[in-house]
């Protein structure tokens, strides 16, 4: 098995710098405000062949997570320098994640903390071949929650990952693998790590952002892959009556990719094989 890499940053917000840590270490302190009250934030990148899958894409998230979090703005060129410095410190292998970690710090300190880490990732070939099967579960919240309560912090990239795990158990309770969040008002949101996708009357579509959900990276890839080849794209208020009729859909995210959706809430629906190995293949094919 590859030895995972640890790289802890001198200063997150301020200069590019980081040092080698040992991973069975601590990479942070136990009153750190990320693990005592999850004030923080996090993207992971999957690393294909050495190279980081959508970077650009996932630093900006990173930046604006850390505005809705009124985190210091991180420091592009360290992020982006720990990143490669992980990648050329890690022992090859054919899929890996690099880990970006952001918190507030200590209490008190005025002092964030930043570090990187890099391991292989699990086989996701049954997920992307054979598909998921997925509960739609109510998130409690109406569709207009980022406008309405913007200190709900709905769209960022936040350590507080209890609710999420809470829904990934549901999940398995109920014998289905993963989930989709629906609003409260009847819309389609997203996976508690996942961005919905589907192909809809010809088209490739994914909910409207404006929902109060994460912006998906690999998302914004399919959606580049399908113009390519010739799909329509769109971001609209999808309902679980436009899953249902669905030619095909999909759970996508950076480490996964694809995983076609085969059955919801028990009901088995169509998985499009030949056309999720065309989006993987070029979701690996990537180069940046």
């Amino acid at each position: 098995m590859a030895t995972p890499v640890l790289l802890l940053l001198r200063d997150p917000a301020g200069s590019p710098g980081f040092d080698s840590a040992d991973p069975g270490q601590s990479a942070a302190s136990a009153f750190d405000l990320g693990i005592t009250r999850g004030d923080g934030i996090f993207e992971t990148i999957t690393v294909i062949g050495g190279i980081p899958q959508a970077l650009d894409a996932h630093l900006a998230r990173f930046a604006r997570s850390a505005a809705l979090l009124e985190l210091p703005e991180p420091h592009q060129a360290a992020w982006r320098g720990a990143v490669f410095a992980a990648i050329d410190a890690h022992d090859e292998a054919i899929e890996a994640f690099v880990k970006l970690i952001y918190t507030r710090g200590i209490e008190g300190t005025d002092s964030p903390t930043g570090w990187v880490s890099m391991l292989p990732s699990a086989d996701f070939t049954t997920e992307r071949t054979a598909g998921v099967a997925v509960v739609l579960l109510d998130r409690g919240y109406h569709s207009t929650i980022a406008q309405t309560s913007p200190w709900l912090l709905q769209g960022a990239k936040t350590l507080s990952y209890a609710i999420n795990r809470a829904a990934a158990r549901e999940a398995h309770r109920r014998g289905a693998d993963d989930v989709i969040f629906v609003s409260t008002d009847g819309l389609l949101l997203e996976g508690p790590s996942s961005t919905v996708v589907l192909k809809l009357d010809g088209r490739i579509v994914t909910p409207e952002t404006t929902l109060g959900i994460l912006p998906g990276t690999t998302q914004e890839s399919i959606f580049e892959i399908a113009r390519v080849n010739g799909y329509p794209t769109a971001y609209e208020r999808l309902t679980p009556d436009d899953l249902a009729r669905a030619d095909a859909a999909w759970l996508v995210s950076s480490v996964r990719n694809a995983a076609p959706i085969r059955s919801v809430d028990g009901r088995a629906r169509a998985v499009d094989a030949e056309l999720t190995e065309s989006i993987n293949a070029g979701l690996a094919a990537r180069t940046q």
